[in-house]
């Protein structure tokens, strides 16, 4: 599946200066990588955030929110977010913050 390139670019510049911050390619979708651990990603047409076990229960009370299942099975402490949620910079720069403060808080890798 093809992933959303431009919602890939805004999070590319939204990132752009933390050292911490690496890209990869996986499962046709692509993620952005803090310090080794998955934070955020783009899926389709949907930015997935890594919110952690703890946060999932009230992150998907948030409009455009479901559980992230991409192979029949929702994934623990992940969660998708509909592109169209993250239309503007500052919902987007509040799920990427989300993301990568959940994924720095995991030892690094």
């Amino acid at each position: 599946m093809a992933y959303d390139e431009g919602l890939a670019e805004r999070i590319r510049r939204y990132l752009d200066e933390d050292p911490g911050v690496t890209e990869q390619r996986m499962f046709g979708a692509i993620t952005f990588m803090y310090e080794g651990n998955m934070a955020v990603g783009v899926t389709g047409d949907d930015l997935m955030v890594r919110v952690g076990p703890d946060a999932a229960h009230a992150a998907l009370a948030r409009p455009g929110t479901r559980p992230a299942d991409m192979t029949g099975r929702p994934m623990r402490g992940w969660i998708l977010v509909a592109g169209t949620a993250v239309t503007e910079d500052e919902a987007l720069g509040a799920w990427i913050d989300e993301g990568r403060a959940f994924a720095a808080s995991l030892p690094p890798k």
